[in-house]
């Protein structure tokens, strides 16, 4: 009598999918078993695609059969046993060497007969013919999903997978996060490592519950689905989405990666507070800080922090001297108290910032027609290089980068004119923020907080601060220049045109 293996198996091992094939499976093969007498010794479940060859516990059956521990397979239908090629070749070669003598499947009629070997083999060739169809109809539905601007995949952070309506929308928690991570590092003052700080700090970490790595960080903000655009099978796409970053500061972010793109080693000493702000003025080097401790025989114990050039120039040798931080503190300190701004002033300007927003409806009809036209002309060219793609005139690796370049362009126009047409009074939320800045700055200026003394100064100068034989100074950017010259007006002239010049409050186009 025959010893038969019962085989069973579903394509997946997510508990979810295909629940009760195994269980309907046992209990078919089972009830099939016992009508037709058949003698099953041990039952095989397999959780595994048959896509590929590899499956450990379908090898391990058939080598098992060739030990001769059985001599038949009982399975539900032959794709249960096979839908590669090896695979159902395999079983073929078994049943020429005499290894399986049987097959029993309740659905399907075999012999170990040169034409049931036949039938046999065309069942196994229509599972894999099945297979790969059904890769084959995926992939057109992935693509022509992908042309209709879906995302065909996991949407990154601070979005969410919307499974009613199989789409992507905005994670109203962490799009905000994700949005202030990107200006931050826009700015060009903070390092990856920081933006990994921000981000766990506001509750964005990895799947493990831990710091989102630097790797993935740079993922992160060089991944176009922020502003509106997807990659998929390199090349870039349109979304439907909604974009959290705007396209300028998205730009921003990519010129910044750029620059910090060379690997760079970390420092022996750890940064003191005004590293990075600013240069010698003999050399042009950076200054950097240092710490000394200093121990007296008395056994007192001092620390101090000196600021001095790095002295890396090859071409000029830099005598300036050291200076400590106490004495950098108050020089700096003392040139931001030229750029405060006095309370009463600040709420003057305010009110009339507010009265020149309501006057301010300029007409912007004839730029936004402008870019209206730039932008049919960008999506005529797209139309042709798509065209001439499909003609095969141009090669696959031409048609993605002129793509690609033809896409940002538009993207940007696109931008461009929402916020015009939307936005037309733009520089008044600027202007306040710069106010409110401007008013706090003699706070600033007094209190002892290095690195907020740090962050307003870099606003003020910029990359201009220099240091030469222990003076520090500077000039300062806009809008400080011209607060600066209006602060050196103040008792020459009446205050009325101290606060505004002929033209008005507003910024000129």
């Amino acid at each position: 009598m025959n010893k038969y293996f019962l085989y069973c198996r579903k394509s997946t091992d997510v508990e979810d999918k295909q629940v009760l094939s195994i269980e309907a499976q046992i209990a078919e093969l089972r009830d099939f078993a016992e009508q037709n007498d058949l003698n099953v010794v041990k039952t095989f479940v397999e959780k595994q695609s048959a896509k590929i060859p590899g499956r450990p516990i379908f090898n391990e059956m058939l080598k098992r059969m060739e030990k001769g521990e059985a001599n038949g397979i009982l399975a539900w239908h032959p794709d249960r046993l096979a839908r590669n090629s090896v695979d159902g070749g395999k079983i073929i070669y078994l049943l020429d060497c005499g290894s399986i003598l049987s097959l029993k499947f309740p659905q399907f009629w075999f012999e170990s007969t040169p034409q049931g070997k036949f039938m046999l083999n065309i069942a196994f060739g229509q599972s894999k013919y099945y297979v790969d169809s059904l890769a084959e109809n995926t992939k057109r539905g992935l693509r022509q999903k992908v042309r209709r601007g879906e995302y065909p995949s996991l949407a990154p952070i601070g979005y969410i997978n919307d499974v009613r309506f199989k789409s992507i929308v905005v994670d109203k928690r962490k799009a905000p996060i994700i949005r202030e991570a990107f200006e931050l590092y826009a700015k060009g003052n903070s390092r990856l490592e920081d933006i990994s700080d921000f981000l766990a700090q506001n509750g964005i970490l990895s799947r493990g519950g831990k710091k989102i790595h630097t790797t993935r960080t740079t993922h992160i903000l060089a991944n176009p689905f922020y502003c509106g655009l997807f990659r998929y099978a390199g090349e870039l796409y349109e979304g439907k989405h909604e974009p959290i970053v705007a396209k300028k500061i998205f730009d921003q972010v990519q010129e910044v990666l750029t620059q910090k793109g060379r690997p760079r080693h970390k420092c022996k000493f750890e940064p003191q507070a005004y590293c990075g702000l600013i240069k010698c003025g003999i050399c042009g080097m950076m200054i950097t800080g240092e710490y000394r401790v200093k121990k007296q025989k008395n056994g007192n114990i001092h620390d101090y922090v000196y600021y001095h050039c790095t002295k890396k120039s090859k071409t000029i040798k830099c005598l300036g001297p050291y200076v400590r931080q106490e004495v950098l503190d108050k020089q700096i300190s003392n040139l931001m108290q030229k750029f405060s701004l006095q309370p009463d002033w600040a709420e003057k300007l305010l009110a009339m910032a507010e009265t020149e927003k309501n006057k301010s409806a300029q007409s912007v009809s004839a730029f936004v027609e402008l870019n209206q036209n730039k932008i049919r002309a960008l999506q005529i060219k797209l139309e042709r290089l798509l065209d001439g793609y499909l003609e095969q005139d141009i090669e696959r690796e031409a048609y993605r980068e002129q793509k690609t370049k033809l896409l940002l362009e538009k993207k940007s126009l696109e931008e461009k004119s929402a916020r015009i047409e939307q936005k037309q009074n733009d520089w008044l939320e600027p202007m306040k923020k710069w106010l409110k800045f401007a008013s706090n700055l003699g706070k600033i200026a007094r209190d002892d907080n290095l690195f907020d003394k740090k962050v307003a100064a870099k606003e003020i100068f910029g990359s201009n601060l220099r240091l030469a034989f222990g003076k520090v100074g500077g000039n300062p950017i806009f809008p400080y220049q011209a607060a600066l010259r209006a602060a050196e007006l103040v008792g020459k002239i009446p205050e009325s045109r101290v606060l505004v010049p002929g033209v008005g409050i507003e910024p000129t186009t």
